[in-house]
This record gives structure tokens, sequence and C-alpha cells, in this order.
């Protein structure tokens, strides 16, 4: 293995790179383009000051890329001239622009990014931003920027460049040689299983034990072999010691993500929600689930004087528990919001559900008999109810507290629903403290 070594050099100038849909349903990937990228570079007048960013974005935008995931790259160069036209030409070569990408690419000068930026990042993580006011952001700001298509990647592009992340994990990503792009993937699931086991908790989200499904390996054509993702370079490298394939691998490196982290969720939900938004509303259950065709359920929560209207899909897992909720049930719920149909408004579709104070149900039976335990028959109307057994007495029916299955708690989907950007349970109350130290590892070409 051959590994960077960061060259230092007095006077450079801090470069922040960041770019996005390179890639397209047929194939390439935004973070191999970065893995390229950091290797052309590594060889030339360039000092990594940070993980390359790996920043996914609102999950809930329809034409959005796989993941929706946007790469930024900080360094110190005393060449940044060089070192932009040198990316300029890798992001004409490996944009799949033939089949749909839209990229966009971003260059920063300096130490500090400014405010504005940060903004932008934050907007992009949970509603929907335009190309349109990517491009004017770019022109207000002065920015040295390219794009090419219809230019939709500026906006990753800017967003992936100021994103503040308040915590982080990271991913580690294992690229294929070109020769293997578009075959089968032979990963021993098996060997995934027991990397779990062995560097939980400090990987997760890798296999989904109840349905038994590798969850790091993509199905598509892109050059992405696998990608664990954890807390820490360690864990990461040992994952990759332990996992099993016959296939001969390109290399890898460590990405810096808000993979894990839950933060599209962060922003409260209104009545005027826009489409394609994310966040979250708190308040009570208003209208009884209804369970639809498919096994989907849909009920309605009250919060703040106003009705939302939330779904919870089949492959969510989550479906007993919404069908489990009553009225009065207060909860907090998280997700994204759908566009209003013929049927019903704006929906919010659920990616989690704390129950905060379960209500109390209770129904009406037929009184038991103290003497035998048997229920009371009815007498008639108006008549009672008496024990046929013994012949005790009682005069109406009784009303008693039901137990019920749902629980004050937090539910979240299968592992194997999980969006990229969905906090886990083992990461509950985590904040990641994992810094950049330039060691080897994080980034590597396997010996051919």
């Amino acid at each position: 293995m051959s590994g960077i070594h960061s060259l230092t050099v007095a006077e450079k100038t801090i470069l922040n790179i960041g770019f996005d849909d390179t890639d397209s349903p047929s194939g390439m990937c935004t973070t191999f383009l970065a893995y390229k990228m950091v290797g052309e570079l590594s060889g030339q007048d360039a000092e990594f000051l940070d993980f390359p960013r790996l920043v996914r974005f609102n999950p809930n935008i329809p034409w959005k890329t796989r993941g929706n995931g946007a790469v930024s790259i900080r360094l110190q160069t005393g060449d940044p001239s060089g070192i932009k036209r040198r990316v300029r030409r890798m992001i004409s070569r490996y944009s799949d622009t033939k089949n749909g990408a839209n990229p966009g690419l971003v260059f920063l000068e300096g130490g500090r990014i400014p405010k504005q930026f940060a903004e932008f990042g934050s907007m992009a993580l949970w509603r929907l931003v335009r190309r349109g006011d990517a491009k004017k952001f770019a022109r207000q700001n002065g920015l040295d920027h390219t794009w090419m298509g219809n230019g939709q990647g500026l906006v990753g592009a800017i967003g992936a460049i100021g994103y503040d992340f308040g915590d982080h994990t990271l991913e580690l990503l294992s690229y294929r040689r070109r020769s293997r792009f578009g075959t089968r993937r032979d990963l021993s699931a098996e060997s995934v299983r027991a990397m779990q086991k062995i560097t939980a908790p400090d990987t997760f989200s890798s296999f989904d034990a109840r349905k038994g499904r590798v969850m790091i390996a993509p199905r598509g054509p892109d050059p992405v072999f696998y990608g664990v993702r954890g807390e820490d370079v360690a864990p990461l490298l040992r994952a990759t010691e332990i996992l099993r394939t016959s296939e001969k691998l390109d290399g890898h490196m460590i990405f810096k993500s808000n993979q894990g982290t839950g933060d599209h969720l962060r922003n409260k939900l209104d009545p005027g929600m826009s489409p394609y938004s994310s966040g979250t509303i708190t308040g009570s259950v208003s209208a009884a689930p209804r369970i639809l065709r498919g096994g989907h359920v849909m009920f309605a929560v009250l919060s703040g004087g106003h009705e939302f209207w939330c779904a919870v899909y089949k492959p969510t897992g989550m479906t007993s528990v919404a069908a489990g909720l009553i009225p009065g049930d207060r909860i907090r719920a998280g997700g994204g919001v759908r566009r209003a149909s013929k049927r019903f408004p704006r929906v919010v579709n659920l990616e989690f559900i704390r129950v905060i104070l379960p209500a109390r149900e209770t129904r009406t039976s037929n009184p038991p008999c103290k003497s035998c335990g048997k229920k009371m028959k009815s007498k008639g109307r108006n008549q009672g109810f008496e024990c046929v057994k013994c012949g005790r007495r009682h005069p109406a029916k009784v009303r008693a507290t039901v137990r019920r299955k749902v629980k004050r708690r937090l539910y979240l989907p299968d592992v194997s629903a999980h969006r990229h950007l969905t906090r886990p349970l083992q990461r509950m109350g985590r904040t990641n403290t994992a810094r950049f130290d330039g060691s080897p590892g994080w980034f590597c070409v396997y010996e051919k």
C-alpha cells in the first residue's frame, strides 16, 4: 500500500474545492472523483488540512443524485492556480455528462469560511434550493466557479464548502478497479456480520441482522465497492481487515460526513411547509390511524393549532407502531414533506416517531364475576348482568384501562430502511470528536 505524505511549504494559500453532481444513474460517483483527485493532487504542491468532506443534503429532493451527496476538499498550496487547472480538467474528464450529470465546481480561497456559506449549506440540508439560487449566490459573492449541463451541481458544491459540522461521522469508501465497474459485487455477508459485531459501536448501520441484509455495498454500476460508516479511523481500518472478498480492489479513502447525524431534521415544520422540506412536528395524534392498501399507515397530528397528515410506509418496519397510536398520544415525529394529492393535503413521510406521552386507553366490557372470575352475561336491556354459574349480579358494564403496546420511547425504521442521514440508536446522545491529524491510512491506493 502507498500512503499520502503531507508537504510543508511556507506561505501557502488555503484553497477550498467544492463539487457535486458528477454522477448519473448510469454510473460514476462524486466520491470516486474525489478519490482520484486526492491521488493526483498528493503528488503536487498540496497539503490536505482535513478529511475530504462528504455532505449529504436534503434527501427529499426529487431530482437528487444517489444519496444527494456533495464533496469538498480543503488544502494548502503554493500554487493555487495550478491546482485549479488540474481540478477543472478532472471534473471535465470524470463527470458523466453524457448520461445526465450536471456538475458544479466552486473554489474559495482563505482559511475563514464566510457566514453566508454556512447559511447556504444549512438551507440545502432541509429545504429545496434551486440551481438559480446557487448561480446567483456565486455571482454575488464573486466566486471562482464552473458548471456544466444545467448547473444543478452548484448547489451541493457551495453547500459542501460551507456546511457547518456540529457533529460528524467518518466513512471509509473502498473503490473498484475500472475493469470491474458494473459487475456483481462479491462480498461475504458473514464477514460483514462479523465486522459489525467486532467493531460496534464504533461503526454503525453495516448489517441488518433482522433481515440478514448487507448494508455497506451499493447495488448500482458506480465505482464504490463498499462503504463503512464509523466514528474514528482505527475501527474503519480494522473493518477492512475483517471484510472478505475475492475481488482485487483499487483503494480506499476516508471521508468526514454528516451521515448518521439526523441533522436534516433539526428544522421545525410549519403549516406553510414547502414540498420536499425536511423537519419535525410535535403535537398530539388527532385522527386515528388508517391502514392503506399495501399496509401503509396514515394519521394526523395536531400541532400549534394546525393539523399535519403523516404517513408511515410498510418497508420502514414502523407501521405496527403507527397503527397502534390513538388520539391523544403526544408525539414528536420527523420526516420529509410530500406534495399534496387529490386525496390528501401535504403529507409528512415519517423517518422516526418518538412517543412522548401515551394517552390512556380504556374500554368497556361485561363485568367479571368476583366469585368465579368468568364474564357475566347480559340479562337484557337495562336489566344488568348475571353470572351463569353462580348467579351473582352486576348492574352495568365496567370500564378498564387497556395495556398498550406503544410505549414512551423512540421508534426508528429497520436498519435497511435508514436513510444516509438517519441517526441510529447507538449514536443517540453521541457527538464525534475525531479530528484529522494527517496520519497515513485515511487514503490508500492498493498495490497492483
